[in-house]
């Protein structure tokens, strides 16, 4: 069944549930061999998808890629059932009716660049810090809006708190372990979130901060 929607008015507002979606060993096809499909390509790659890209010609990029065996590619132009049962599908050709023929024919997840009226899901613009992912949208009315939301918050959350975020994983293990009575447990694990401590981390640094984040837990499982 076909993904594209029928709108009921020409301003019609779509309301998009924001989701993050496993796509390990999942195919995805991309349709458009230029920098813009390279992009999207490289995205579904690091997600661990199994990606196929249809396009006559491909980006030295995507040419790179394809060497590592880290896509596959049809070096010709998209036809009808090439997206097949693919969970997500990138129409990302410079033919507006090209990607719409990919939308109609794509079974699940479909997105259209510069026509997302198309498609059933968009890309948010996203901050990645190791496993700190933070995705911000204006539901398609702006990526630019978007963009500049995203640069502003990447100077709120440096890479320091991507080190950051590890780091908590590695003490939350060891504070289950360690501090037996479940108030105080609970009060320092809410300590690691908390603005204060956050705070610290921008104006000091991981390092300091994890050497008293430590400090902290040695106090409580020796008391």
């Amino acid at each position: 069944m076909p993904c594209s929607r029928a709108r009921g008015r020409p301003d019609d507002k779509v309301k998009y549930y924001p989701a993050f979606i496993d796509l390990k060993d999942r195919k995805a096809v991309v349709v458009g061999g230029g920098r813009v499909a390279e992009r999207k390509a490289r995205s579904l790659v690091k997600a661990g998808a199994l990606v196929t890209v249809i396009s006559p010609d491909i980006t030295a990029g995507l040419e790179k890629l394809r060497e590592k065996g880290k896509i596959r590619h049809l070096g010709r132009r998209y036809r009808k059932g090439d997206t097949g049962d693919a969970l997500v599908v990138i129409a990302a050709t410079s033919s507006a009716q090209v990607n719409k023929k990919v939308a109609q024919d794509a079974r699940h997840l479909i997105n259209v660049i510069d026509m997302p009226s198309e498609g059933n899901f968009i890309v948010p613009s996203s901050v990645e810090r190791d496993s700190l992912t933070i995705a911000v949208s204006t539901g398609g009315t702006s990526p630019a809006v978007s963009r500049t939301v995203r640069k502003e918050i990447e100077l709120l959350y440096g890479r320091e708190f991507g080190r950051y975020l590890g780091f908590v994983e590695r003490v939350r293990r060891k504070a289950m372990r360690r501090i037996p009575n479940n108030r105080k447990r609970r009060e320092f694990l809410m300590s690691l979130a908390s603005e204060k401590i956050f705070s610290a981390v921008r104006k000091d640094g991981f390092s300091a901060v994890s050497e008293k984040v430590l400090a902290a837990l040695n106090a409580l499982t020796q008391r």
